[in-house]
């Protein structure tokens, strides 16, 4: 049974590109680190930012790299004038993922007050995630560590940073801790919508409460030696006297000769005390925000439908989808599988979608709601434009002017025939759905309606074709030559009725099933026992069988009783299409017949071009399909 798929847990944001609104390095500036020595005192670590020289180059693709916490690498902004400095990053997952938990390793101290913010829409619009702040609600006009419950649930909290000044620290926020409905989340819309993004926004908004730093600095706590960020080189020589930060100097830091004579392209750097004498220095190069690491985890959205996510023709992240699903987050059932609702994979059901029930007379469909209701929420697909004549929600039935042919399921292409009605002796075009009966004139009989009833004669009206034969009491003054020859005519009238549009009529089906289809003009006739046999001269032959017609010069041979009944007409000198059967005469001879059941039409140039349809369609096999 298909189950529940789940795409493998990763971190979203390794690798990809993130926008930041500030970044070191267009020229080159010096950024200094608070850290704690073994003695708990405060020291502070200096570095260059130069982008211009890679060794000393702090990019923002430093945040997505792979985190070693043993050479960190650490984006830097500018370093700023004051603490109240907002910047802003952006990580763009090109995707919908459902997030579990989003981390900032820092290089040097938390911010104060930052906000985490994502999108659902590829960054058209966003929604606060997460708030942190010393100061909730005057920052962000929030209240502190605010109690959640299932009624705001899906709405930001604000958590006090709770940080010491230390280098290293990490933000973790989990996106579904203590939310009341995390423990069913397979049945919470309200929080799979929560943990759905395609973007995230970090925007620092303040790195400190104070204005310059509070903590007292050592002077006189000897150098130790750290590593920080950028490529670290491991033949490092033990003497380093040349790269030291010397706060008596200005506290100024260039790329000069002393690194190139070193031949040293580290990035370690001594820690130095900072004299009290330069507490101005230490304030505008240790104001900037640094991170070393953001973590997204999370998985592929895909709605428990598809276990890993692809890239489609165009580069685009998509899910790989199953259970008949469709959509780049498989978020909607694919064509013609709409007769149930779409919806989430559980883990108990995978909930795949079903094809509509069309009985293989359509492609389409659509989902009605009500009529899913209606069935006790069993089907709800609707088939859209049903072929082979076939109609209904389900394309279950004939459609008006066709029967149902009992000897053939109903998801056989010719299930339907068309209704056979007599355009005289019907009332309408339409039958019974099942029989095949049609709708007959007063006096009319048949299940096409193509003969006059017992005790009816045919008439010369067709609003009435068919009347009742007089009584004799009622026709003594009509004398027995005359009574004798309107007896002959109304069974003569009576037996042709049938055939007297059938030789009118042509399509693929009655070409099929003849023999022969042959251009002639009519020269001569004449009779012979009970057949009218006609010269006629073959000018274009369409369809011939397995008799090669050859001659120019044939004979047609016609039955006298259906000649009699005009079935066919044929007159002298006139043109035809005529579409007949082979009668063996001898092993090597047979004859051209046209009986009742032929077709015979005055020719017109029209003719010509339809025929050729015909006949490009006997060759593509369609004869033997219309005769099935």
């Amino acid at each position: 049974n298909p189950k529940r798929c789940i795409p493998d847990f990763v971190n979203a944001a390794f690798g990809k590109e993130v926008e930041v609104s500030s970044e070191c390095g267009e020229r080159p500036t010096r950024h200094c680190f608070m850290m704690t020595n073994d003695q708990d005192q405060l020291i502070r670590n200096c570095q260059l930012c130069d982008q211009n020289d890679y060794r000393y180059s702090h990019p923002a693709s430093y945040l997505t790299d792979l985190n070693n916490p043993h050479n960190l690498t650490c984006w830097m902004s500018e370093p700023f004038t004051n603490h109240h400095q907002n910047v802003t990053a952006i990580l763009r997952l090109g995707k919908k993922y459902e997030l579990t938990y989003i981390s900032l390793q820092f290089c040097d101290m938390k911010p104060d007050s930052m906000a985490i913010l994502k999108s659902m829409d590829y960054g058209e619009t966003w929604h606060p995630f997460q708030y942190y702040s010393s100061q909730c609600r005057k920052v962000y006009g929030r209240q502190n560590r605010a109690a959640i419950t299932k009624a705001n649930e899906q709405e930001p909290l604000c958590a006090d940073s709770n940080t010491e000044p230390i280098s290293g620290s990490r933000v973790a926020f989990s996106t579904l801790e203590g939310r009341p409905s995390a423990y069913d989340f397979d049945n919470s819309p309200v929080l799979q919508d929560w943990v759905t993004a395609t973007d995230i926004k970090i925007v620092f908004n303040r790195l400190s409460t104070m204005d310059s730093p509070s903590p007292s600095i050592q002077n006189d706590q000897p150098s130790h030696e750290i590593k920080f960020s950028g490529k670290s080189n491991e033949n490092d020589d033990d003497d380093d006297d040349d790269d030291d930060v010397d706060a008596d100097e200005d506290d100024d830091v260039d790329g000069g000769d002393n690194k190139d004579n070193n031949n040293n392209s580290s990035n370690r750097t001594k820690i130095n005390p900072v004299g009290g004498n330069d507490d101005s220095g230490a304030l505008a190069d240790s104001i900037f925000y640094a991170v070393s690491d953001l973590a997204v985890g999370g998985r592929c959205k895909c709605n428990g439908h598809a276990s890993r996510c692809i890239e489609d023709s165009e580069g685009q992240l998509i899910c790989d989808c199953k259970h008949n699903t469709a959509g780049r987050d498989c978020e909607k059932c694919k064509s013609f599988y709409f007769d149930q609702p779409w919806a989430r994979a559980t883990s108990q059901e995978a909930l795949e979608c079903q094809p509509c029930n069309c009985n293989h007379h359509a492609r389409k469909c659509r989902f009605n709601m009500e009529l899913y209701k209606l069935s006790g929420r069993k089907s709800g697909g609707v088939c859209l434009n049903c072929r082979h004549n076939t109609a209904g929600r389900h394309c279950h039935y004939c459609k008006e002017g066709y029967y149902r042919d009992s000897s053939k399921p109903i998801s056989h292409r010719k299930a339907c025939r068309a209704c056979d009605c007599h355009p005289v002796g019907s009332s309408g075009r339409t039958c019974n759905i099942t029989s095949g009966q049609c709708q007959c004139k007063p006096g009319v009989t048949g299940t096409g309606c193509n003969r006059c009833a017992k005790g009816y004669q045919q008439s010369r009206s067709p609003i009435q074709p068919c009347i009742k034969i007089p009584q004799n009491n009622e026709i003594n003054f009509i004398s027995s030559e005359t009574s004798q020859e309107d007896e002959e005519s109304t069974s003569s009238e009576n037996s042709c009725l049938e055939c007297r549009l059938s030789t009118k009529r042509i399509n693929m089906l009655k070409y099929c099933s003849k023999d022969f289809a042959i251009q002639a003009n009519v020269i001569s006739r004449e009779t012979i026992g009970d057949w009218i046999r006609f010269t006629i001269q073959i000018g274009h032959v369409f369809k011939h069988g397995n008799i090669r017609l050859k001659k120019p010069i044939d004979y047609l041979w016609v039955p006298m009783a259906d000649f009699s009944c005009k079935c066919p007409k044929l007159k002298i000198k006139h043109t035809y299409l005529i579409l007949g059967t082979y009668q063996k005469e001898t092993l090597q001879s047979y004859r051209l017949i046209a009986d009742r059941n032929s077709i015979v039409i005055d020719w017109g140039d029209e003719w010509h071009e339809r025929i050729r349809r015909f006949q490009k369609r006997q060759l593509k096999g369609k004869c033997k399909m219309e005769l099935e």
